[in-house]
């Protein structure tokens, strides 16, 4: 079995131990999915699946090195998942490369009529990876807003990336994606967050708030104190925000950028505490890449590309639109056949 987070959410139960970083001890692991991220790169598994709600299965995949898929909200069936926020669950596998994400992919994708969010549209299997050309496809850059509190090594190795996709023959265009930094998104995000959190733990909180941790009480509470009226007017402002973030989506077949931040290292203590004790690791979620897939429900891709002096690795993201999972594995497929970055492994 492999352990996560308290809830889905940022911080751990004191009951249960921290995953170790394979690429050093230190290192955060990532959250929520971090004992998956943590287990594909040290290969102890083919695979892994993951949850997203914020960044969940992105923030791992950078952590540890490995290649992420987030799908489209609802293209894989959360039945059996105990939920964190039901507008923003996402399920999806974890990997070292973009052929086995795929193939996990096309093993659990698909209608589920027992998740009342499950789609029933369009194509699910993601056709065999063949060949490198990419011609005809556009590749969304914001450097604005990628650039913004990011590594400049990281930085350095997007740039090196997006030479790659140009010369596999990818159009570059440049997007103007919303640019609200991590804390504006963070503002919309856990209002809805704490608010559909509430709903689905109901039964046990507050009546045994004593057996939560700290982070997650402190969502939880948020939640409890929330109004419908203002759960409704969360709601719509992310309506309007989707509305943005879609239109510049849909000029491209990707947007390219990084997959949470860099990894960073941490006080394992932080990671057991409360919301005040977790500030010192939140500070660091550059959640301006992850949280906008979440709240639009559209797919993700996250791909290793390069490492920096201290063999930390370096990880980028592609953003695609709703149900374009295929468009984006044929675009990762491609760079990971004419780079090596994902089979570096750790040294264990």
């Amino acid at each position: 079995k492999l352990n996560l987070t308290e809830g889905a959410l940022s911080a751990y139960n004191p009951d249960f131990p921290i995953p170790k970083n394979p690429w050093g001890e230190t290192l955060w692991v990532g959250v929520s999915s971090s004992g998956s991220g943590v287990a594909v790169a040290a290969g102890l598994c083919f695979a892994a699946i993951g949850t997203d709600t914020g960044g969940s299965i992105r923030y791992p995949s950078m952590a540890n090195g490995v290649t992420g898929l987030k799908p489209t909200y609802g293209r894989v069936s959360r039945y059996g998942v105990l939920p964190l926020a039901e507008s923003l669950d996402h399920v999806g596998p974890m990997a070292r490369s973009v052929a086995d994400v795929a193939a996990m992919y096309n093993a659990i994708a698909g209608f589920d009529d027992k998740d009342e969010t499950s789609l029933a549209t369009g194509p699910v299997i993601i056709p065999p990876l063949i060949g490198t050309e990419l011609k005809g496809l556009r590749l969304g850059i914001d450097r604005a807003w990628f650039s913004n509190g990011t590594d400049t090594g990281l930085l350095q190795a997007i740039e090196k990336a997006i030479l790659k996709f140009s010369e596999l023959g990818m159009e570059c265009v440049e997007v103007q994606l919303p640019q609200e930094g991590p804390m504006e998104y963070r503002n919309l995000w856990l209002p809805l967050t704490g608010y559909e959190a509430f709903q689905a733990h109901k039964d046990f909180f507050p009546s045994r708030a004593q057996e939560y941790g700290g982070y997650l009480r402190a969502v939880l509470e948020i939640g409890m104190k929330m109004s419908h009226a203002e759960y409704v007017e969360a709601t719509q402002k992310r309506g309007e925000f989707n509305k943005r973030f879609n239109a510049e989506l849909k000029k491209v077949d990707a947007v390219i950028c990084p997959s949470g931040g860099m990894v960073f290292e941490v006080d394992s203590a932080a990671q057991y505490g409360d919301a005040e004790a977790m500030k010192e690791v939140v500070k660091h979620f550059q959640g301006q890449f992850t949280i906008p897939a979440d709240l639009a429900g559209t797919p993700t891709l996250s791909l290793p590309c390069g490492f920096n002096d201290q063999l930390q690795p370096y990880v980028m993201q592609l953003l695609g639109n709703n149900l374009a999972e295929a468009t984006l594995c044929r675009i990762g497929n491609a760079y990971q056949s004419v780079t090596q970055w994902h089979l570096c492994h750790p040294d264990l």
